[in-house]
């Protein structure tokens, strides 16, 4: 699920591209951070025992959704950044330079990943209904994420190419990740009226259901091995609760008030709920050791304003608080070999609604 922004212009790709190497370079830089290009150090809170060697990649805008390729050298993510009014997908180096633009530049774009090689990847998109950004949703009776039914999935090279559309749904396909052998590809649909986990192949064929209680599951990812895949869901629990979620589904909209994190064998079978803490808990990652989920969390929060990162066994057992330095982190994802982390923070922000991409070393127990 993307961030939400409103606003300003789109251009073209080939518009952009026309404007030089030099030129465009500095027109996909954040704000105050023009010439900036590699990581910089970050500090830790004392806290932190889990982080070591914090580095920061980028320096201002909204950065979200930053994932590994299979190597660890690179990472795919979603920002908006001038010159664009929402959010694009860009790859950039491990160490936060050679900032390369993927998608269009026209709709909105979330949720990328790279397949295995490191050549291509997925990415949601709702670019086909137009080159605007969507409206944002009407908030005036609270908080909702919008399901706007342009949103497609698309795979491509990892420059942009040979874009493929590999869904074709009068409603919401996004929230996309490839399984290690990059062969399969699940994500969450509205298909058939409710937001569930399917899977495809990565070519887009042989589309099959995996969840189908009501509710919205999401944000979901396959462990590193594949036997695996983590989600959050929110379960209606009462029939208010129920007619509540159906009667927002009807307006394309969805309200994340209560979310919990969930496991299952890839093939949809062996579902267990994780995580009972309240409050909101989602973008879990399993760790390579497939007996631990590091997720983000407002459940240490009576007001529910601060997100923070946490560890969990599979079992529900052995929580621990692992991020206290900033009022907002999320979307973690362990490298492969569970040496490394990168997530996503408000630490050190330049300007309130600031998102930047973080990375650090694990620290094992």
């Amino acid at each position: 699920m993307s961030l939400t922004m409103t606003g300003a212009r789109n251009v073209d790709r080939r518009g952009a591209l026309k404007l030089g190497l030099g030129a465009m370079a500095a027109a996909l830089a954040p704000p105050g951070a023009r010439g900036a290009a590699a990581a910089a150090p970050a500090p830790l809170d004392p806290r932190e025992r889990r982080l070591a060697n914090l580095r920061q990649l980028t320096f201002g805008g909204q950065n979200a959704e930053a994932y590994w390729d299979w190597t660890g050298t690179r990472l795919v993510f979603q920002s908006t950044r001038p010159p664009f009014g929402c959010d694009q997908i860009f790859t950039m180096r491990q160490d936060g330079t050679d900032v390369r633009l993927v998608s269009s530049g026209s709709g909105r774009t979330t949720c990328a990943f790279f397949f295995p090689d490191g050549r291509r990847v997925i990415y949601a998109s709702t670019h086909l209904a137009g080159a605007a950004c969507p409206a944002p949703p009407d908030r005036s009776q609270g908080y909702v994420w919008p399901l706007y039914p342009s949103w497609d999935i698309f795979a491509a090279d990892a420059d942009g190419g040979n874009l493929t559309r590999l869904t074709d749904n009068d409603g919401y396909d996004a929230e996309g990740a490839v399984s290690p052998d990059g062969k399969r590809i699940v994500f969450t649909s509205l298909r058939a009226g409710d937001l569930d986990l399917y899977l495809m192949d990565a070519d887009g064929a042989n589309v099959r259901r995996l969840t189908d209680e009501p509710g919205y599951d999401g944000g979901p990812f396959f462990s590193w091995d594949g036997r695996f895949i983590v989600f959050r869901a929110s379960r209606p629990e009462t029939p208010a609760e129920l007619e509540e979620y159906r009667a927002l589904l009807r307006q394309s909209l969805v309200r994340p008030r209560r979310l919990d994190i969930y496991v299952m064998r890839a093939d949809g079978t062996g579902l267990t709920r994780v995580t009972r803490t309240g409050g909101a808990s989602f973008a879990p990652f399993m760790h390579p050791n497939s007996r631990q989920i590091i997720f983000s969390s407002n459940h240490h929060d009576p007001a529910g304003r601060t997100f923070a990162l946490w560890l969990v066994n599979v079992d529900g057992s052995g929580l621990e608080r692992v991020t206290w330095g900033e009022s907002f982190a999320s979307f973690p994802m362990f490298w492969r070999d569970g040496t490394k982390l990168v997530f996503c923070s408000s630490r050190n922000a330049a300007a309130p609604r600031d998102l930047n991409v973080f990375v650090a070393d694990w620290v094992p127990a």
